[in-house]
């Protein structure tokens, strides 16, 4: 009898046993069914890069700012404010609410709108730096904007070339993601009638993506002048404005100047979105620091739409990190430190124009015969230079140059030490090659 009992519970343990196997492999069945996934352009050349064993090697790739000796450089203002924040023990680490902290919202905001700027009418809030906003903006756009007549998505028109991270930021967002002409690769120059074009057709109450200034990866900016006469398009076409600024300050050395084409926009009555980011300007990159606002018509809309961006907020991450938003809050409220710091801005983006210059310089004394004329017309930390993707697959190949397929160099990456280095290899593979498209 006692060995019927232990047969029947040893079979019983054994089926309890393969069923949870069963039921477990039933459950985990599906993921080797996910696909591996592209790896980013961007990251994957820089992951490539710290990889790679050639003592040549040069990081001309991602859009983070390096010194004249090639390292990163906190910013001197922004290692003063971290001290005072780490020596004030009224500190804290407590969260912040869903919509930031207010007074740092506050500072951000005047430094891109100005200090004259109503804020009474402006919906803004904190945001995991650039892309955050981005996102946020888009999901309100995409919510909230009519679509137009036949179409089942808001239509958001980006430049052709735009940082590419935009173009997933607002597929996801649920957006009809379409491009306007930008950059015409047959004179490397703003393609400002085809820009214009494009806009006009672009049916009525679409919104439109400007890069405030120093246009990644181009670096070619409209004057103010065009800036006008699509200020004026845009009204007439009743599209919407989603501005995103990425390098006020940083572009120029000029915060006030780089900040001339939203300003403009705002006094012409266009309810700017503006997806504001202080990762390159204030060299914050790791800190997510940003903010997403909105120009409203009254106080009454901007309290509705503070209402909506933080509904958006709450299920998305709930409420945004606080460190770099109180060191850009403790910057912009002292006045040295403000001093300081725009003078620091102006020498990262003096040191950006100097290796911008002297690549060209060097370019010419290696022997090249291009017309490089449109690498220093250009402006921010980029130049776009023409270079087709086998010269660039080359320049990597040949000479572990890491750069993106597109051309794009970050003059970041330059430096006394190594730019004779890259210009020589950047005739060598452009020699009796053309840098422009027929």
């Amino acid at each position: 009898m006692m060995f019927k009992y232990l047969a029947l519970s040893l079979l019983l343990s054994a089926s309890q046993a393969f069923s949870t196997i069963t039921k477990s492999d039933m459950a985990s069945a599906y993921l080797k069914d996910v696909p591996e996934g592209p790896p980013d352009a961007i990251l994957g050349i820089a992951e490539a890069f710290k990889s790679c064993t050639d003592e040549r090697k040069v990081n001309v790739c991602v859009g983070a700012y390096r010194d004249s000796s090639g390292k990163p450089w906190i910013l001197p203002s922004v290692r003063k404010a971290e001290e005072r924040l780490l020596a004030d023990s009224t500190v804290n680490k407590e969260y912040a609410p869903i919509a930031g902290d207010a007074k740092y919202v506050d500072l951000a905001l005047g430094f891109a709108y100005g200090a004259q700027a109503d804020m009474s009418n402006i919906a803004g809030v904190q945001s995991l730096s650039g892309t955050g906003a981005c996102r946020i903006g888009g999901h309100f756009l995409s919510k909230f904007v009519p679509k137009p007549e036949g179409l089942d998505k808001v239509p958001i028109y980006i430049p052709n070339p735009t940082w590419g991270n935009h173009i997933a930021i607002f597929n996801n967002c649920g957006m009809d993601v379409r491009r306007y002409r930008y950059y015409n690769t047959k004179t490397n120059r703003l393609d400002y009638d085809g820009l214009l074009e494009d806009l006009k057709e672009a049916p009525e109450g679409s919104v439109i993506l400007l890069h405030a200034c120093a246009h990644n990866p181009t670096g070619c900016d409209p004057t103010m002048e065009q800036w006008k006469d699509i200020s004026n398009l845009i009204k007439a076409k009743k599209h919407h404005v989603f501005f995103d600024s990425a390098y006020q300050g940083f572009a120029s050395g000029d915060a006030e100047a780089d900040a001339s084409a939203l300003r403009y926009f705002v006094s012409e009555g266009h309810n700017v979105v503006l997806a504001q980011s202080f990762a390159k300007n204030f060299g914050l990159y790791g800190e997510r620091t940003g903010t997403l606002s909105v120009v409203c018509n009254s106080p009454e809309e901007r309290s509705a739409v503070m209402s909506q961006l933080k509904l958006i907020i709450r299920p998305m991450y709930s409420s945004p990190p606080i460190h770099g938003s109180s060191i850009v809050k403790t910057v912009l409220t002292d006045d040295e430190l403000t001093a300081e710091y725009y003078d620091n801005c102006k020498e990262m983006a003096d040191r950006i124009n100097a290796m911008r210059v002297k690549l060209v310089q060097v370019l010419k004394e290696v022997g090249s015969t291009h017309d490089w004329s449109h690498v220093t017309e250009q402006i921010g930390m980029f130049a776009y230079t023409g270079m087709n993707s086998d010269m660039c697959d080359e320049l990597t190949s040949k000479y572990s140059i890491f750069l993106t397929r597109d051309g794009r160099i970050s003059l970041a990456g330059l430096n006394d030490g190594n730019i004779e280095y890259v210009a020589k290899a950047i005739h060598d593979v452009t020699n009796g090659k053309s840098i422009t498209s027929s």
